[in-house]
């Protein structure tokens, strides 16, 4: 690096108080594409189970007498036909079955009966019943191989979607180690050796060069250098680290080299207490329940009070053979084949249609809890504002103009490559401002830069020029600072001849979202580490409801918290990894797309884009698809509350009985309705602007 950006990079310690969130690409790269555990493991077992099932259903219906009798084709007369069904019926019931068959002992063992419990029922009923009518010993009419097969096929279907869905998840904890490097140069007398960071100790001297990442926690021994911390801390400055400081695993020094001795490893280190946090909050927010699972286990108690009331019934009047006939026909009937599917396919089809507007869930339940959700917490920088300085205000001098001082900085500026060098020099391009060419460029540590431009000495800098000069701030100065706003004076050959007010800008699209938010009934709060000076400002601006500010970042997860602890559902909105643990513990982590990975690793939404108003498609899209999810459970109950009733004989007085052929028929047209109600999300309009309007529309203030 060279010489001249090296001492550039120093000049924002001194005359910035704000803080402006920094990107950096190389942790971009780390992107981990491993396996998920065993969620990945299910998703292929299930996948793979299904297929097979499917393959060996076709015989097994094709082949049952039953099945043919309802479509009106002939079966060979062959003895060998007779065994299709219940050969390769047996082997689904045992190998298909099996997943059903554990989870329904487990259900038992738990003492929480459910989903598996009843498809474990339905399915053992119908294997045997199936063989009593195959060996003659039970009525033809409970001859139900081709129900089995196809009762199997659908619910490994229904688990292979939901798998699917929940291994679609990564991992916060391997980004949050992915910070840092793959080797450690430790000293070893007058050489260096390169060792993994997990086998440093304390005690250990290591070299950090220019751009490079520091390995464990440490205090600089020689040298000092501008530190980025801002993928653990969130300060949206680089901080110099002179000697005897302490610097952190994971950041970074980007403009010269570092000595430093290893104070804390593993463990003990600050990084690590990060992914603690991570874990625990992640740990604690699996207790939620799936509606699914409570349905299940309402529909398993009422299929088993059915089928008892039915055999009592007609035994009691005398017709023991119609009992039996009844009783397995409710329990067959009772089995929730479009209740399989009611969940995993509105959450499968949300996803995939969420995936295509720029929204990408990660966890089911966020998707679930995020219609309820009452406060939404944003992180200030890179969420509401762009997280980059922009020049926000021109005071000139006397006779000067501010296009006049703007291009005479922007000239001097030219040739750094600082970020508020290139703030300066991006605002006199959009101005289409002819800027000269400037030369003899020179700049200072936390002075500023200096250039001749046309003849003239322009300087830029902070207060440090200014005394350099004897010169005094402009009196706007003290508005702008207590705005939280980076002050820059222009010089022209000693002379003050203006200033710059560089902010870091809020997001267009950030006032419509609060409104939108509050349209909804919902708390808008916002949280940084930024003085209480600039997150008041930008709260001012937007109209946000509450602010904490000066929040270290250990602190943030712990204000999710109170949030909480008052009643509220919470949905964090963030982009760094210091937002990490507070996205784990909110009810719903929304991470914004251009977020770091460990951010969108702890997050159950991802945003591809960093419009905040894509918080409302999420919103949005989460009444939707919950709709579709009552809409479904309603109509796969709804089918068992009726049909059962009448496979039972309830009108049997008045001479009818529903039978088992139309039950299954009716069974199967219940999926497929489950199924097309699910297909309609996929016309959902999932823009930020519509989204956004719909909730101003159904809302109005």
């Amino acid at each position: 690096m060279s010489e001249k950006h090296a001492s550039d990079t120093s000049r924002v310690d001194v005359h910035v108080d704000q803080h402006s969130h920094a990107q950096h690409d190389e942790h971009k790269d780390h992107q981990h594409h491993g396996g998920h555990g065993g969620h990945g493991d299910h998703v292929a077992q299930f996948r793979r189970l299904f297929w097979i099932m499917l393959v060996l259903a076709v015989p097994v219906v094709g082949f049952n007498d039953m099945f043919a009798h309802l479509l009106g084709y002939h079966l060979p007369d062959a003895d060998w036909v007779w065994w299709v069904s219940p050969i390769l019926g047996t082997l689904m019931y045992f190998w298909g079955g099996w997943p059903f068959l554990s989870g329904g002992w487990s259900e038992i063992r738990s003492r929480k009966p459910g989903m598996m419990l009843l498809i474990a029922l339905a399915i053992t009923v119908a294997f045997l019943a199936s063989w009593g009518a195959s060996l003659h010993v039970l009525d033809q009419e409970l001859n139900f191989w081709w129900e089995l097969a196809l009762l199997v096929v659908i619910m490994l279907l229904g688990h292979w979607i939901e798998m699917r869905s929940l291994a679609e998840t990564t991992s916060a904890l391997d980004s949050l180690a992915a910070l840092l490097p793959d080797e450690a140069e430790k000293v070893v007398g007058e050489e260096t050796v390169s060792i993994s960071p997990a086998d440093l100790v304390v005690g250990d001297v290591v070299i950090v060069r220019p751009g490079a990442a520091v390995p464990a926690d440490g205090k600089i021994v020689d040298g000092s250098a501008s530190m980025d911390e801002s993928m653990v801390t969130g300060e949206s400055k680089t901080v110099r680290r002179e000697r005897g400081e302490h610097v952190v695993a994971g950041t970074i020094a980007t403009d010269s080299g570092l000595r430093i001795e290893v104070t804390a490893t593993g463990d003990d280190t600050a990084l690590a207490g990060i992914q603690k946090l991570v874990a625990d909050a992640q740990a604690s927010s699996s207790r939620a329940q799936r509606i699914a699972d409570t349905a299940a286990a309402w529909l398993f108690w009422f299929a088993l009070g059915a089928a008892v009331i039915t055999a009592f019934v007609w035994s009691v009047v005398g017709m023991p053979d119609l009992a039996v006939v009844r009783t397995i026909t409710v329990l067959v009937i009772a089995c929730p084949h479009a209740l399989g599917l009611a969940i995993p396919l509105v959450v499968s089809i949300a996803t995939e249609r969420a995936a295509r507007g720029g929204v990408l869930i990660k966890d089911r339940l966020a998707l679930e809890s995020m219609r309820s959700v009452d406060s939404v917490l944003f992180d200030k920088t890179g969420t509401l504002t762009k997280g980059e300085p922009t020049v926000t205000g021109i005071e000139p001098v006397g006779d000067r103009t501010e296009k006049e001082v703007l291009m005479l900085a922007a000239a001097a500026e030219a040739a750094s490559e600082h970020p508020l060098a290139r703030a300066i020099v991006g605002a006199a391009q959009a101005s289409e401002l002819t800027v000269p060419r400037a030369s003899d460029f020179s700049s200072s540590p936390a002075v500023g830069v200096k250039a001749s431009v046309e003849g003239t000495i322009i300087e830029v800098g902070g207060p440090y020029l200014l005394e350099q000069h004897g010169a005094d701030e402009l009196s706007v100065a003290d508005r702008w600072r207590t705005e939280g706003a980076i002050i820059l004076h222009v010089l022209a050959d000693g002379e003050v001849i203006g200033a710059l007010r560089l902010a870091d800008e809020i997001r267009a699209e950030s006032q419509d979202a609060v409104d939108a938010l509050h349209a909804a009934g919902a708390e808008v709060v916002m949280i940084t580490g930024d003085a209480k000076a600039v997150a008041d400002q930008v709260a001012k601006e937007l109209g946000i409801d509450r602010v904490f500010a000066g929040v270290r970042p250990e602190d943030k997860a712990a204000k999710v918290a109170e949030l909480q602890d008052e009643g509220r559902t919470v949905a964090m909105v963030g982009d760094g990894v210091n937002d990490a643990p507070a996205l784990a513990q909110a009810d719903v982590g929304i991470a914004i797309g251009a977020g770091t990975d460990v951010a969108i690793g702890s997050a159950g939404v991802i945003l591809a884009s960093s419009d905040p108003r894509s918080v409302l498609s999420v919103i949005d899209l989460s009444q939707a698809t919950y709709r579709k999810m009552k809409q479904n459970l309603w109509w796969a109950a709804g089918y068992n509350l009726i049909s059962v009733p009448l496979a039972a004989g309830v009108l049997a007085p008045i001479g009818f009985v529903l039978p088992m052929s139309v039950g299954a028929i009716l069974m199967s047209a219940s999926t497929v309705v489950v199924a097309l109600n699910a297909q309609l999300l996929r016309r959902l309009d999932l823009s930020p602007e519509t989204s956004t309007q719909k909730i101003l529309q159904r809302n109005p203030a």
